[in-house]
């Protein structure tokens, strides 16, 4: 598993919103999209000499797109504004996932387990951001878990190394750390397990991001429910919940909003839904987690 240490942008760009969906632009001058990408990509500052013109929209590619949360994702980028490269496994199958004929999404084949290179080819260098929304099907073949959730997902960030690509978000899961919070006999954390140990498969999916030097943020959500929210959003640091709920609207949510406050950046969360929880804006609930 190859790791090099790639530098984090300057402070002066860490406070920007680089994937706001909104246009960039200032009474002297406007940001182009490839410059804007460029600055991004390479960590260097922006500055008005550099520039005139008009930025494009952000083009998210996202993993796992027909999947149950991964499709909310993409209708919610849309929603935002982006534009999605939606990486599937069945382009035809996909089309009927989406019911209308939006320009601003584009379907591409793309298989987690396949390799960095074609991974690579499929996100392509328009492409300013990767959300990871996989997820192994349950099966007899005990690794299929590390096919998808490890392997897969260090895939797709060699692919981001190898393009440049400097933003990933990853939805994972509470308790991928269960033994070390001392959650062993936690019955979600056995279960979890039984299936070819998924939660540690995700752990050193995890930790692979954290050494990569991408702009990472690191989404662990509670039991994944398909209902509406019935609460507001709780967040809390890495390694601190051990049980709970969220609705997969508020994660495709969170998600979303981790790439439009640089208050995300570097930082693991994770998330379940309270009733009795206040309504709390991102900047709050991401702002409140340190990074580690």
């Amino acid at each position: 598993m190859a790791t090099s240490l790639v530098l984090r942008p300057p402070s002066s760009l860490l406070h920007t919103s680089p994937f706001s969906s909104k246009t960039l632009s200032s009474s002297k001058t406007l940001l182009t999209s490839s410059k804007l990408n460029s600055a991004m990509r390479n960590g260097n500052e922006i500055t008005e000499e550099e520039e005139v013109g008009v930025s494009k929209k952000k083009k998210i590619f996202v993993a796992g797109a027909t999947g149950n949360t991964g499709k909310r994702i993409v209708e919610q980028l849309l929603a935002k504004g982006f534009s999605v490269k939606a990486g599937v496994r069945d382009i035809n199958k996909a089309k009927t996932t989406f019911s209308d004929n939006n320009l601003d999404l584009q379907f591409v084949k793309a298989d987690v387990t396949e390799g960095s290179t074609k991974l690579a080819e499929a996100i392509g260098d328009d492409s300013d951001a990767v959300i990871c929304a996989t997820g192994f099907q349950y099966s007899w073949d005990l690794l299929a878990p590390w096919k998808v959730d490890n392997f897969g997902t260090v895939n797709l960030v060699e692919a981001c190394r190898k393009l440049g690509v400097n933003r990933f978000i990853l939805i994972s899961s509470i308790l991928v750390n269960g033994a070390a919070m001392g959650q062993l006999l936690n019955p979600a954390y056995i279960f979890l397990n039984v299936f070819g140990l998924t939660l540690v498969a995700k752990l050193q999916a995890e930790q692979h991001i954290r050494k990569s030097g991408i702009n990472y943020t690191i989404v662990r959500p509670g039991g994944l429910k398909n209902d509406p929210p019935t609460g507001n959003i709780v967040m809390e640091p890495e390694d601190t919940l051990s049980e709970g709920s969220i609705s997969r609207d508020q994660v495709a949510k969170v998600a979303v909003e981790a790439l439009l406050h640089q208050e995300s950046y570097y930082k693991v969360v994770e998330i379940v839904a309270r009733a009795d929880a206040p309504k709390r804006s991102f900047e709050e609930l991401f702002g409140s987690i340190k990074q580690r």
